[in-house]
Order: C-alpha cells, then sequence, then structure tokens
C-alpha cells in the first residue's frame, strides 16, 4: 500500500516541511475522527491541476460508524464529484453541504477545513458524516464536537498538527478511554463517564468538574507543560497497583491557550502483563545462567580429571570434551544477558577462538582472525554451530602440521595432513614444517555471510591440506562425525571440504528451518 509520501511525490509538487505537516496531521488524526464522530478525508490537488484532487489520507471513527465502506486513499477525484471540496480550495475558507455517497446509495453531510502551514493552503480535510434527521445530541456529543470544531480552526489557522513528533505508543489514549475538557485556568470543564471511571481506578473519588486536578487529589505535570510550552505532554499516574496515562493536548486561539483536551487511558492491565512479562523474562535469564554455571562446572572438572591423567588418547579425549562444553556454556553465556532467544553469534566467536589460541605452544602458535556478520541467530542453530566451529578450530590447531608419527593425526582419519586452510590472505606455507618463530604459525580465518535465508561459514587455515581420496562422507573420527552430524542433522545444512593450498571447509546452513521449528513447538 502507497504511503502518503509516496502519493504526494507522486501526484503533487508538494515536499519537505509541508509533507512533514501532512503526515503529523494524518498520524494524530483519529483523535479528531472520534470527536466528531465522522470519517476524515485528506485532499490536496493533483500536479497541474486545481480542479482534481488525489485523497492522500483516510480514517474511520471508532465512536460511531463509518460512511465509506471503500479505501479511498489514493483515488483521484474531480471537482464534478466533490464540488463543495474544490469550492472550499477556492475560497480559502470553512464550507458545509452534502455530498452523495456511492458506496451506501445515499447523501452525507460534508465540512470542508482548509489545512494551512505557515499561512499557505495546502489541502483541504473533510469531515464526512450520516445525516441526522430528528435527533438532539446529547451533552457528550456537543462537547466532543465543539472540541473538534476548536481544533479544526487550529488546523485552518496552521497551529495544529503541533510541529512535534509525538511518540507513537499502543497505550495512546482514544477518545472512547475517557475525556476531560479544561478551560483557560486549566480547571475541569467537563468529564467524560469513562473519564471518571478511570479516575476511580487511581483513587480520585472527589468531584471533578469545576476544580483543577492537583487540587482533586492528582498530578498534573502533563496539564502544566503543555500549557506553558503550547505543545502537548503525557505522564503515567498512579500507585504501582493502578495507572492512568494522562495526555494533555492544548487548545488554542491565535496562540493563546483557551483551554486543553486531556485523555485518560486505564493501563492498569497493561501495566501488570508488562511486570509478568519481566518477571518471566527474568526467570528465563536466570535458567540460562544456572545452566552455564553448570556446565562451566563440568568443563572445570573435566579439566581437573584430564590435569591428572598421562598424556595420551585418555587425557586428549577429556580436553576435547572440555572444550565442547565450554563452547556451549558461552552460547548460554549470552542468552543470560537478552530477553529473547536469539544471539549475535559475533559475540560468541571470541571466545571460541581463544580456546583454539590455547592450544598453541611456543614454537607453533595458533592465531584466529573472523571477518563478516553472522547476525542474530535462534538459540537453536547458534549452539550446535558453536560446537561445530570449536570442533573445526580445535581440528586445525592440531593438524595443521603435523608433526611425523604425530598418532593424533592418525587418530583424526587425516593421515599426515589435517589443515583447514588456504595459505592465500593468510600467510604462505610451504608444508613443510620447518620454519620459525612467527612462521610457523597456525593461522586460521572464519568468514561469515549470511543472506536472507541462509548462513555461509568458512574456515581456513594455512595447514598441509587434506589426504588423497579424503571424503567427509567416509571419516569414522569422532570430532568430524559430531561436526557432520550437528550440521546435517539438526541444523539441515551442508558441509563440504577441499584442498586449497591447505583444507577449505564450507558450512551452509538454512535459518528458516530454526523459524519453523520454533513455531511447530
Amino acid at each position: 500500500m502507497a504511503t502518503l509520501a509516496d502519493l504526494v511525490s507522486e501526484h503533487t509538487d508538494l515536499e519537505g516541511a509541508v509533507v512533514t505537516h501532512l503526515q503529523r496531521l494524518v498520524a494524530g488524526w483519529g483523535v479528531l475522527s472520534d470527536l466528531c464522530f465522522a470519517d476524515l478525508l485528506l485532499f490536496v490537488p493533483v500536479r497541474g491541476s486545481i480542479e482534481s484532487f488525489v485523497v492522500l489520507g483516510q480514517v474511520r471513527p471508532t465512536t460511531n460508524q463509518t460512511l465509506h465502506l471503500d479505501d479511498l486513499v489514493g483515488r483521484v477525484i474531480h471537482a464534478e464529484e466533490r464540488p463543495i471540496v474544490a469550492r472550499a480550495w477556492h475560497l480559502g475558507s470553512v464550507v458545509e453541504g452534502e455530498v452523495a455517497i456511492p458506496s451506501r446509495s445515499e447523501r452525507g453531510r460534508l465540512v470542508c477545513i482548509p489545512v494551512r502551514w505557515q499561512g499557505e493552503l495546502v489541502a483541504i480535510m473533510t469531515r464526512e458524516s450520516a445525516l441526522s434527521v430528528g435527533r438532539r445530541p446529547g451533552v457528550l456529543e456537543r462537547v466532543y464536537i465543539e472540541v473538534f470544531d476548536r481544533l479544526a480552526r487550529m488546523i485552518s489557522h496552521g497551529e495544529f498538527p503541533f510541529p512535534v513528533d509525538e511518540p507513537l505508543v499502543t497505550e495512546t489514549p482514544r477518545v472512547g478511554d475517557g475525556v476531560l475538557v479544561l478551560d483557560a485556568s486549566a480547571r475541569v470543564d467537563y468529564a467524560s463517564p469513562n473519564a471518571v471511571n478511570a479516575l476511580h481506578r487511581i483513587r480520585v473519588y472527589s468531584g471533578i468538574e469545576g476544580v483543577r486536578l492537583d487540587e482533586a487529589g492528582l498530578q498534573q505535570t502533563a496539564v502544566s507543560l503543555a500549557y506553558q510550552t503550547r505543545l502537548p505532554a503525557v505522564e503515567e499516574a498512579g500507585d504501582g497497583e493502578m495507572s492512568v496515562i494522562i495526555r494533555c493536548v492544548p487548545l488554542l486561539d491565535q496562540g493563546t491557550v483557551t483551554g486543553a483536551l486531556v485523555l485518560l487511558k486505564d493501563v492498569s492491565d497493561i501495566r501488570r502483563r508488562d511486570r509478568l512479562l519481566l518477571s518471566k523474562d527474568a526467570a528465563i535469564r536466570e535458567v540460562h545462567h544456572r545452566v552455564k554455571n553448570n556446565l562451566q562446572t563440568i568443563s572445570s572438572l573435566l579439566r581437573i580429571q584430564s590435569r591428572r591423567m598421562p598424556t595420551g588418547e585418555a587425557r586428549q579425549a577429556l580436553e576435547e570434551s572440555e572444550r565442547r562444553v565450554r563452547s556451549i556454556a558461552v552460547v548460554h553465556e549470552i542468552l543470560s544477558r537478552d530477553t529473547t532467544d536469539e544471539v549475535d553469534f559475533n559475540d560468541i566467536l571470541p571466545s571460541l577462538a581463544r580456546m583454539a589460541e590455547d592450544m598453541g605452544s611456543t614454537d607453533r602458535p595458533v592465531r584466529i582472525s573472523y571477518k563478516g556478520e553472522a547476525g542474530e541467530l535462534q538459540a537453536a542453530v547458534a549452539t550446535p554451530l558453536a560446537v561445530v566451529i570449536t570442533e573445526l578450530l580445535q581440528n586445525a590447531a592440531e593438524h595443521a602440521f603435523p608433526e611425523p608419527n604425530d598418532a593424533s593425526g592418525e587418530d583424526d582419519g587425516l593421515g599426515e595432513s589435517g589443515g583447514l586452510g588456504e595459505s592465500g590472505g593468510l600467510g604462505e606455507s610451504d608444508g613443510l614444517g620447518d620454519r620459525s618463530g612467527d612462521d610457523r604459525a597456525i593461522l586460521v580465518n572464519v568468514e561469515l555471510e549470511r543472506s536472507e535465508d541462509e548462513l555461509r561459514v568458512t574456515v581456513r587455515d594455512n595447514g598441509v591440506g587434506l589426504p588423497a581420496g579424503f571424503t567427509v562422507g567416509g571419516t569414522t573420527t569422532l570430532g568430524l562425525m559430531i561436526v557432520r552430524g550437528l550440521v546435517i542433522t539438526q541444523m539441515g545444512g551442508t558441509i563440504s571440504m577441499r584442498t586449497e593450498g591447505g583444507t577449505v571447509v564450507e558450512l551452509t546452513i538454512p535459518l528458516d528451518r530454526a523459524d519453523d521449528d520454533l513455531q511447530s513447538l
């Protein structure tokens, strides 16, 4: 659906501050529609014509039935269809009359109100309602329509909408929530029944009409601010258990405050639900925190046990298990900081890189670098992905340059080579392992590339590459079996390994699968 700015650009010559003025009017005119119990339409002349008008906005009242069943926004209407609109534009003044409503096969009452910005006529706002016959309006209707008429005069003088963007929140009060009308001295002239009920909820029981809000026992910070600044103001009043939002809109006449429209909305139930959600969010964070602590305890026990064992396969297995547990703990640590079930995976990578770098030695250091953005990932993806990258980095650190007769290299099923890398961009390597100093460093790079529906992860090092005939599906080593199982089975992705001056591992992980799994729970 085209926005107001799109329609303005397509059909008119308006631009800049004038468009912003009209956008502010349309953003807040739901209150106007409720006050006058009628539909509101916004007309602007089409570019190069004063006989054709485009409808930039339409709003229906919540206090009455709508007159228009069709959506008229974007429709170009000629002067013959709405002669009163054309007349109001030519005269630049309020014009009243009747209009045919084709969708209802009846006629409606039409009031055209000029919209000005800095003294210039820029649009026509129409109030359109059914013809009322034989019925006298009640006190509430008369008061609401009188307030609308005052706001309509402000529109024609360019004083409404106000030159500020008001925050749009779901709790913004509407006319049906409760209305107070104040006079020039901020005393209550009229209080609607719903406004009285809202005040009762925050224990304001005394008669409200004829007194100021502070005299009735209610703070009036928003009212005082609106009278002083001649701009709308919002505050929330209550005692913690009960809460009411108070929005004060000053009513101006040539720049002088002549009164105010105060909208009240009881949000006690909303605040109660907010507190419940906060407590649940805190409980979820606490669960992640405790899981992280438990995993770190297990990690510490495995590390202590491995240090008590002699060098060999058993010790190496415990050390690998400890790193796997620690990589999962990192994910829960990030989850414990936020209320969502998503983590920024780039916050996890530094911890995984440090674990792999700790495996290096003085004569063969391990250096991990990474680039790209993985973005926010569901925990269902982030947890197994952290384990997978830990395994790949660990494999590169251990076997990129296997020492002669290295039993661990044979155990990993990679023969005399086990690197995960490519020399380009990571420093050159001849694969002989006879260099000294920084030239002997194992350099590993992790590249992340995210699209709309998938994440690509590439892990490279400057090692000696894969042995001839190696296949991912044919490996029987625990580490690569874990990687293959997590990527293919749990994350529904693909994995490939090849040699390009070393070993390159590429993972492709669909992101929509995790969303579908969550929605099915």
